[in-house]
C-alpha cells in the first residue's frame, strides 16, 4: 500500500510539474473562483472579444457625450458659455480621476473581474439617465421664445448631472482594469501567448480608435440632426419601457376576436411623436 501511495503522490507531483507547460498557466493566474487555470477552458482569445466590445463601446459612449456636450448644455438646458464649459471641464477631470477608485477595489478587494462587471453596470445606468432626460419633455426646460430661454430647474438638472457622473464613476472602474485583464487572459510563461498578447493589444487600441472615430463622427451628425435622445441612446431605451408598462397594465386584457384591432392605432401616424407607426405582425398578435 505504502509503494503505491508513493506512486500516486509522484504522479500528482508531476502533473503539477508538468502543469507549468501543459495543463495550467506557470504565471500564477487564478480564475474567478481562485483555482489555478486551465489552459484548454478558460483564457487566450475566449474572453478578448467582450473585452474589446467593452472598450469600445466605453470609448464610444464618452466621446459621443463630451465631443457635443457644451453645445447640449448651452442649446438644451440653456447654460452660458462659460457656466458650460466649467461644467465640461469638471466632469472630464472626473472621468480622469475616478480610475484611481477603480484600481484600488480592483487591486485590494474586488478584483479585476467584479470591478469591470460592477462599474458597467453603474455606466450603463448613468447612461440610461442621461438619455431618460434628454428625451422627456418634462425632463427639459421649455423652448426659447423671442430670445427669452428659461433656465432648467433644479430637478432637470439634478437627473442631467446624475446621469452625467453615474457616467464618471463608471468608467472609472473600466479604464484602469479593461486592459490588464485582457492582459490577464495570456501566459507570460508561454512564448506563443506572449505573442498573442501583442497581437490583442494592437487590437484593443484599434477598439479605442474605433469607438472615438464613430462618436466624434457618426454619433455627433446624430445629435445634431435626429435629436440628443438618439444620440443618446435615448429612442430604444424609451419604446422599450412603454412596452413593458403597457404589457403590466394591460396584463388581464382579453384579446378581441378581430385581429385588426390589434395594430396599434387606426390613425396614419404613431402614437409616440416623431416615431414610424409599427408595423402589423400576424406571428405576434
Amino acid at each position: 500500500m505504502g509503494s503505491q501511495e508513493e506512486q500516486l503522490l509522484l504522479q500528482e507531483g508531476g502533473l503539477l510539474e508538468c502543469g507549468v507547460e501543459g495543463l495550467y498557466t506557470g504565471d500564477g493566474s487564478v480564475d474567478i473562483k481562485g483555482n489555478p487555470v486551465m489552459k484548454h477552458k478558460t483564457g487566450n482569445w475566449k474572453a478578448c472579444p467582450f473585452i474589446l466590445g467593452t472598450e469600445c463601446c466605453e470609448r464610444l459612449a464618452y466621446y459621443g457625450i463630451s465631443t457635443n456636450l457644451v453645445t447640449y448644455l448651452t442649446k438644451k438646458l440653456h447654460q452660458g458659455n462659460a457656466s458650460a464649459a466649467r461644467n465640461v471641464t469638471t466632469w472630464q477631470g472626473t472621468c480622469y480621476l475616478s480610475p484611481l477608485i477603480g484600481a484600488v477595489l480592483a487591486d485590494a478587494y474586488w478584483g479585476r473581474y467584479w470591478t469591470i462587471a460592477v462599474f458597467s453596470t453603474i455606466y450603463f445606468i448613468g447612461m440610461g439617465t442621461l438619455t431618460l432626460s434628454a428625451s422627456v419633455p418634462q425632463l427639459e426646460p421649455p423652448s426659447c421664445v423671442d430670445s427669452v430661454c428659461p433656465e432648467a430647474t433644479a430637478a432637470q438638472y439634478g437627473v442631467f448631472f446624475l446621469g452625467l457622473y453615474l457616467i464618471a464613476l463608471g468608467t472609472g472602474g473600466i479604464k484602469p482594469c479593461v486592459s490588464s485583464f485582457g492582459a490577464d487572459q495570456f501566459d507570460d510563461t508561454d512564448s506563443m501567448e506572449r505573442v498573442k498578447k501583442g497581437s490583442f493589444f494592437n487590437w484593443f487600441y484599434f477598439s479605442i480608435n474605433i469607438g472615438a472615430l464613430v462618436s466624434s463622427s457618426l454619433l455627433v451628425w446624430l445629435q445634431d440632426n435626429c435629436g440628443w435622445g438618439l444620440g443618446f441612446g435615448g429612442s430604444p431605451i424609451t419604446r422599450v419601457c412603454q412596452v413593458v408598462v403597457a404589457s403590466f397594465r394591460k396584463w388581464n386584457v382579453e384579446v378581441p376576436p378581430d385581429s385588426s384591432l390589434l395594430y396599434e392605432l387606426p390613425d396614419k401616424t404613431s402614437a409616440i411623436e416623431g416615431s414610424r407607426k409599427l408595423e402589423h405582425s400576424d406571428e405576434l398578435n
